[in-house]
């Protein structure tokens, strides 16, 4: 008997590490964890788990969270869905965690299907049904392939995308500019919403949606959706519990997208790791930890895929979190090289830190980068230093934080940078999108880089040698500089006040002049697309010391009183810095919705007050409106789905689909 009951126990370990849950002593019959659950649970999901007219199966959630998270769960109830919270003892919820335990799936239910069907090609597919309707179906082979048909007669229309989105702004450039045309000015009039996809229990979406070969993938906080790109039906779900006790943004629950390469999908978790799921099953097939979530450190943006590499760095600016840059081997996850944006205490550089701070020097690279393969350049932004509104402890130009850096891409080496706003204390970080373009350049071909940056300076670079070649403001609410020197420094307003104890008004804001919502660039009308903020914030200073867990800002930002803050799209001339054209919006300034430039000589926009907008390129005339009634935090992308265009943008907890009315 002695021996049955060890290798019992075993048997009970072995099968709770593989639900992922940790193993539970032998706990009584389930017979008060029944009655606890016919009390407070069955009459919304069901006596037997499965779901009911309330509230849906649970049977397939509950691998998905340990005992702790269930009780937390129960405890405060999820009031935004209808789930009321429940006081139970200690006693009452070990009864109750005890019996969901024992709930599985009965015969039958959602059991796999598999169907064998004729195609219009004359091909026999037989596979998984991943989804079905009287209209479409998606199967996935034995060799883990998805096919996505339509019905036709009585057999099947193979179905997939002609035009991808393959990257988190479209292509490594960094630029959304799109060569479609389906969709233009004579028909743009006639774009409807084509179908929307709901993602449950997250927070406003910030991600960009990919499509590979007909397949979109989407993400919030740890959890990615495959979709069918023509209809949004689910294909597969990945999803882990989110971390808890995570400080910074990431414990926001948002994520902004992911990269892919083969069948690959790569995406960082909240408690910045850097993982690799199977693109058409979502099977974790890596993991590596990029640094210690417990240092302060998670991670929100997408990674940037280049030649056989992954590229991905960390979050954590406002709590101290040491910034770096690593590149990751596609096949296994292992770290190739890494970049340190803050040289270590004797290192060069580490004389533009003086005092202390560069002990936790912030600087991260949270946002995605941009990629040339042709010079085999990677382009990424950095944050700002920390603490962010507190410099008593870090003087000097706090290198390399604020600054646009141009790396190897194979090795990781730095091959130039420039620091947009040397020593920061406004939290005017470098982590606006840039975008690469090939361009005439005074009489001369050059290779371009671009940049709307937080401080309210647009800038031209040279982005083979770096050679700054453009400087100008971009907003007209500018008061902590008067230009950029030849040197490339900005002119700093010695009248400007600093960060203090009593406050002193900046502009522009904390927010900056634009952030890193998505521009765009069309080559056609040599017009950059940037969504801008006219406001000024009143910035204060107080100590602070670094501690594990806790933000590090020094300080603090604030709204100017009786200040109305303005959401402008405004078209610059790239050769010069000029604004073409500019749109005001209606809002309080705070929606963070960027821009998709097309060639049919479109500009698509999330607006201020709710909206998705197409604009006139050239004018900026508004054409085209959809009011989605929600704050936005991320940019659109289009793609081109059996023969037809889309528009696809995270609004909400919503990705909705635009295209043409049939």
């Amino acid at each position: 008997m002695r021996i049955f009951q060890v290798l019992l126990c075993a048997l009970v370990q072995i099968c709770a590490v593989l639900a992922q849950t940790p193993p539970r002593p032998p706990v009584q019959a389930p017979d008060a964890g029944r009655r606890q659950y016919d009390s407070h649970c069955s009459v919304c999901h069901g006596g037997d788990g499965a779901g009911g007219e309330l509230a849906p199966s649970i049977l397939f959630r509950l691998p998905n969270r340990n005992d702790q998270e269930l009780a937390d769960l129960v405890r405060t109830g999820i009031s935004s869905r209808g789930m009321p919270a429940f006081s139970l003892t200690d006693p009452e919820m070990s009864d109750l965690i005890a019996f969901l335990r024992t709930l599985r799936p009965h015969r039958g239910f959602a059991a796999p299907v598999r169907k064998k069907v004729e195609t219009t090609d004359g091909k026999t597919l037989e596979g998984l049904v991943l989804g079905e309707s009287s209209l479409d179906l998606a199967l996935r082979t034995d060799d883990q392939r998805i096919h996505l048909l339509r019905t036709a007669g009585g057999r099947y229309r193979p179905v997939t995308s002609q035009t991808d989105w393959p990257t988190y702004n479209g292509q490594p450039g960094g630029n959304r500019y799109t060569t479609l045309t389906q969709i233009d000015k004579s028909n743009v009039a006639k774009l409807a919403p084509k179908w929307v996809f709901t993602m449950s229990n997250v927070s406003r979406l910030e991600t960009t949606p990919l499509v590979v070969e007909g397949i979109m993938y989407v993400t919030s906080g740890n959890e990615c959706y495959a979709l069918d790109a023509g209809n949004g039906r689910e294909l597969w779900h990945f999803q882990r519990p989110r971390t808890r006790g995570l400080v910074g943004n990431a414990a926001g629950g948002f994520n902004r997208g992911v990269g892919v390469a083969g069948d690959r999908v790569f995406m960082v978790t909240d408690n910045a790791h850097i993982i690799a799921l199977h693109r058409f099953t979502g099977a974790l097939l890596w993991e590596t930890e990029m640094a210690d979530w417990h240092q302060n450190y998670n991670a929100t943006s997408a990674p940037l895929v280049a030649g056989g590499l992954v590229i991905s760095g960390t979050a954590g600016g406002e709590q101290g979190a040491r910034g770096f840059l690593a590149a990751y081997d596609q096949a296994g996850g292992k770290e190739v090289w890494r970049f340190w944006t803050v040289p270590a205490r004797g290192e060069p550089g580490s004389e533009t830190w003086i005092g202390k701070g560069i002990e936790h020097p912030s600087a991260d690279t949270w946002f995605t980068g941009a990629y040339d393969s042709q010079l085999g350049l990677l382009y990424w932004p950095t944050g700002n230093p920390g603490p962010d509104y507190n410099d008593d402890e870090r003087g000097g130009d706090n290198l390399y934080s604020c600054s646009i850096l141009a790396l190897d891409a194979k090795t990781g080496k730095l091959k130039w940078y420039y620091q947009a706003t040397p020593h920061d204390v406004f939290d005017w970080d470098a982590t606006e999108p840039l975008v690469l373009v090939d361009a005439d350049w005074q009489g001369q071909a050059r290779k371009l880089l671009i940049q709307a940056n937080r401080n309210g300076f647009f800038y031209v670079f040279d982005r083979t040698s770096g050679k700054l070649l453009l400087a100008k403001p971009f907003v007209t609410k500018m008061t902590w500089a008067t230009g950029v020197a030849p040197d490339g420094r900005p002119i700093r307003n010695p009248s400007q006040a600093m960060p203090s104890a009593e406050g002193a008004k900046v502009c522009p804001s904390q927010d900056g002049a634009t952030n890193w919502f998505s521009t765009s660039y069309n080559p056609a009308a040599g017009l950059f697309y940037v969504q801008t903020l006219e406001k000024c914030t009143v910035f204060t200073k107080r100590p602070v010391e670094w501690e594990a867990g806790r933000g590090y800002l020094g300080g603090s930002a604030r709204n100017v009183p009786d200040e109305t803050p303005h959401k402008i799209l405004r078209a610059i001339k790239i050769q010069t810095g000029d604004i073409a054209w500019e749109l005001p919006q209606v809002g309080r300034g705070d929606s963070w919705g960027g821009t998709l430039a097309s060639a049919a000589g479109l500009v698509f926009f999330g607006d201020d007050s709710g909206m998705f907008m197409a604009a006139d390129a050239l004018t900026g005339k508004p054409l085209w409106q959809f009011q989605t009634n929600q704050l936005w935090k991320a940019s659109p992308m289009t793609y081109v789905f059996d023969g037809k265009q889309y528009f696809a943008a995270a609004a909400g907890q919503n990705i909705f689909a635009f295209g043409l009315l049939d």
